[in-house]
């Protein structure tokens, strides 16, 4: 089942942020760049902020909370969604769980007359072939300054509904 997350549950987002980040980008960023990076985008009041400039977080769960993603329709005053957020838990990858994801994001987007979808990826994160692998294509290489002398090096795919 998949629900929307609520102001007053965003701590369930930030929990889960905390549960996989470790283990998503422990071979990609430094355990420094882990804590800074969770610290300025997971923290509940960020997402509360998130939220009333019209974010929309969502939970998949079975029995308990496997997964989340983060989505922002009309992405820059355009026709895209964008997916800013999307992680599961290390115990359910590779049981579906992002495709249920990606695909309530589809629905979601094609509800809103929305024509396509936009997330930005960590180069080295193993998502980039999950990403192909379901239609998404590489449009741009982006290097992000996020301050401490820390930088997302990411690619920003999207595909077309």
């Amino acid at each position: 089942m998949i629900e929307q997350i609520a102001p007053e549950e965003i701590q369930r987002v930030e929990r889960l942020a905390r549960a996989t980040w470790p283990d998503t980008f422990k071979e990609i960023l430094t355990p420094d760049q882990i804590t800074y990076m969770l610290n300025w985008m997971y923290n509940v009041d960020t997402l509360k902020e998130q939220i009333a400039k019209g974010h929309e977080f969502y939970i998949l769960k079975d029995q308990e909370d496997l997964g989340f993603i983060g989505l922002e329709p009309n992405y820059q005053g355009t026709t895209k969604l964008r997916i800013h957020k999307i992680y599961v838990l290390p115990a359910a990858q590779g049981k579906k769980v992002g495709k249920q994801l990606i695909d309530f994001a589809e629905k979601r987007a094609k509800d809103l007359n929305l024509d396509c979808l936009n997330l930005n990826v960590n180069r080295y994160n193993a998502a980039v072939d999950f990403y192909k692998h379901i239609g998404f294509e590489i449009t741009k290489t982006e290097d992000i300054d996020i301050g401490q002398g820390f930088f997302m090096n990411d690619y920003v795919m999207e595909k077309p509904l």
